[in-house]
């Protein structure tokens, strides 16, 4: 079985698989002073750090390239067809979101700090997402 929770070059991480038929999932994985935790299958793929909701796709995805930063979060996710995905950010704040390097709007956030976006991966395709204060 592929790692599901992991460290890339460059202290990056890459998360989920959206191929797998059974929920799994990995907990308590140290990463930068956090306890990271992931929950992924082909149906949705959730991403926790230190027990706060930071990701979220339905259906699943394969997250590679994820850095997150005071005033953004990036990251290339694959999966298939198309998907929704919920980002826990900070509350009450205004985001720019692009994709692929194209700008596609400007969303602000509610009292929960959640972003909702949606993709469509058709074709095996892979989306760079870049959320970012505006």
């Amino acid at each position: 079985m592929a790692e599901i929770l992991y460290a890339e070059d460059g202290g990056k991480l890459a998360f989920g698989d959206h191929h797998l038929k059974e929920k799994t999932k990995a907990e308590d994985f140290p990463f930068g002073g956090d306890l990271l935790k992931v929950k992924t299958y082909e149906d949705i793929t959730r991403f926790e750090k230190n027990g706060l909701f930071v990701y979220e796709s339905v259906p699943g995805t394969t997250v590679t390239g994820f850095e997150e930063t005071e005033d953004s979060m990036e990251f290339d996710v694959s999966g298939k067809g198309a998907v929704s995905i919920t980002l826990g950010l900070a509350e009450d704040t205004l985001y720019s979101i692009e994709e692929d390097g194209d700008e596609t709007g400007a969303v602000k956030t509610g009292l929960g700090g959640k972003l909702s976006l949606s993709l469509d991966l058709s074709g095996n395709r892979k989306a760079h997402v870049k959320v970012s204060k505006a």
